[in-house]
């Protein structure tokens, strides 16, 4: 048995974005451009390809959206041995993000249901869903509106 979670994360960072932060964040995706610092010791969202155990692809993207800010995305496998470090980082965008709600989630692997990551008045909370497992399934994984 692993001790691997699934974090994703999707947010957006504002244009205003410090070259030094947008410098560490390349780093910690593993893009050029980036510069460690902040105290950590290694990059936390550089793995690229397959997924070990949830499943399809590991990524870290960071996109220009122009005068509206940057566009940041992660997918990565991660162990509880990393948790301090990617709470520190969590945290830190949080206090940054221009995304109101929902930005994400943390799911280990062999469960069914994540920790969904909500960033609001600077910071991010962890909500625990619970799935109560009597209750039936939705007739459609996409809800079909012009039915």
């Amino acid at each position: 048995m692993a001790d691997l979670y699934e974090l994703q994360l999707a947010l957006h960072l504002p244009g205003s974005f410090a070259p030094d932060d947008l410098a560490l964040l390349r780093w910690h995706l593993g893009m050029e451009g980036g510069r460690q610092g902040g105290g950590y010791a290694y990059p936390l969202w550089d793995a690229r390809g397959a997924a070990l155990r949830i499943g399809g692809a590991l990524v870290g993207e960071l996109h220009s959206g122009g005068g509206a800010g940057w566009a940041l995305t992660v997918r990565q496998e991660t162990h509880p041995d990393h948790f301090d470090a990617l709470r520190r980082i969590v945290l830190w965008l949080g206090a940054r993000t221009t995304t109101v709600g929902t930005v994400g989630h943390l799911r280990f692997y062999e469960e069914d249901v994540p920790d969904v990551l909500i960033a609001e008045s600077g910071a991010v909370r962890r909500e625990v869903l619970r799935v109560d497992r009597t209750v039936g399934t939705a007739d459609h994984v996409i809800p079909d509106f012009y039915a």
